[in-house]
């Protein structure tokens, strides 16, 4: 483990020039990673082919799967692309999909769903609060149409972590089937399917296992991705498709990105040798807690307490001072070196950094000194949110 925290450490300065990306993907590569996208790669050379078959097993061995129950389909396109593959391919067309909805990327969930014209029902329960098993299980109980419940693992709008593990309990008590979009969990929150029982999970190379944009991929259950043969609304997005011309032919159906490949076995080989999801959120969540702590001396106030921050990303409240522009803030940081992400919350002003990615906790100490920084540049003397704001969170934190 000593050897992987000196690689990280190595690895976490970008090169001349290069800002941090203190976002939730794409975020900081390591070196060898940019550098493994230096050769180019024939699509159907059998070295190429080779590489897919490695990338499939070693994310079935993250996620648990020592019974084979499971297959790994990789797809080209953003995370989305494979959110609305599983969609489209897992929930039958006389579905009913309940979505547990806490921000952005879970009400895009139902929008996907509309597009599709499957049946669904919302849960919304705002920006600040998670999903909890108990209230899935009294939906379920009262409609048994419900086929599937799906729910985002980290809801990054917010920097939520929802718990996934008591809602998987009650979808299965009731005999429905759980779908997972863990974008930006998979790789260092814990996600193992002999624990957590879902149909299916979705995720991205540019996330937690720290590759390059390209490619997402759906971790699914091999009966249901045999029962979803001629379901799907698309061609390219056809996961049934996918999963069998792979296992056919060890080819991509269509153009793969080769060069995004390369890169992901390389994040592979560094993300074991920094002791897999152990070891990558024992770094993930110093960087948080430093983060926040270092923050929080400047006057910040992060939006969730404690027991929903994920160690992905951390959402502050804005300062309440009339000088603070978020536009100026952020064009300070990426002057020092950082680039950060705007709010995507509704109700307050708001910003968010990111803590994954070949960054660590010297790191973080170096993104508070910037804040710091930029709030003196800006004649911000106090970065504290309105009372209201902090009110509001006090309330809503009772409720949790």
């Amino acid at each position: 483990m000593e050897d992987a925290v000196v690689l990280a450490a190595r690895c976490a300065a970008p090169a001349a020039g290069e800002p941090y990306l203190l976002t939730p993907g794409p975020l900081t590569t390591a070196r060898s990673t940019k550098e493994a996208m230096l050769r180019d790669w024939g699509s159907w050379d059998a070295e190429f082919r080779e590489m897919t078959a490695q990338l499939r097993r070693a994310l079935l061995d993250i996620a648990g799967d020592v019974a084979g129950d499971y297959d790994c389909v990789p797809l080209q396109g953003s995370g989305s692309y494979c959110v609305e593959a599983m969609l489209g391919s897992l929930v039958p067309r006389d579905g009913h999909a309940l979505v547990l909805a806490n921000g952005a990327y879970g009400k895009r969930i139902a929008t996907t769903l509309r597009y599709l014209g499957r049946r669904h029902t919302v849960l919304d329960k705002g920006d600040y609060l998670p999903p909890r098993g108990s209230e899935v299980e009294r939906m379920l109980a009262v409609d048994h149409t419900i086929t599937h419940v799906v729910v985002v693992h980290c809801e990054t709008s917010s920097g939520i972590l929802n718990p996934i593990g008591e809602i998987a309990a009650a979808t299965a008590k009731h005999g429905r089937k759980l779908l997972i979009d863990s974008m930006s969990a998979f790789g260092a929150v814990p996600l193992d399917v002999r624990e957590i029982r879902c149909e299916a999970f979705v995720s991205s190379a540019n996330k937690c296992i720290e590759g390059v944009p390209g490619f997402g991929f759906v971790i699914a259950r091999r009966d249901a991705l045999r029962d979803a043969k001629g379901r799907s609304h698309s061609l390219s997005l056809d996961l049934h498709d996918q999963w069998d011309a792979m296992n056919r032919t060890g080819q991509w159906r269509f153009t793969p990105p080769t060069h995004a490949v390369a890169a992901f076995i390389e994040a592979l080989r560094l993300h074991a040798l920094e002791g897999g999801p152990r070891g990558r959120l024992a770094r993930y969540a110093r960087n948080r807690d430093v983060l926040v702590s270092e923050m929080q001396a400047l006057g910040f106030e992060p939006l969730l307490g404690e027991r929903w921050r994920s160690p992905v990303i951390v959402t502050f409240f804005a300062p309440a001072h009339p000088a603070f522009r978020f536009e100026r803030f952020y064009a300070l940081m990426k002057e020092q070196g950082f680039i950060i992400y705007p709010g995507k919350l509704t109700v307050v002003d708001s910003f968010r950094i990111g803590c994954i990615g070949q960054v660590d906790a010297s790191v973080m100490q170096r993104v508070a000194k910037a804040c710091a920084h930029a709030l003196g540049a800006m004649g911000v003397d106090c970065a504290a949110p309105s009372d209201a704001a902090l009110r509001e969170r006090g309330a809503l934190a009772a409720m949790a």
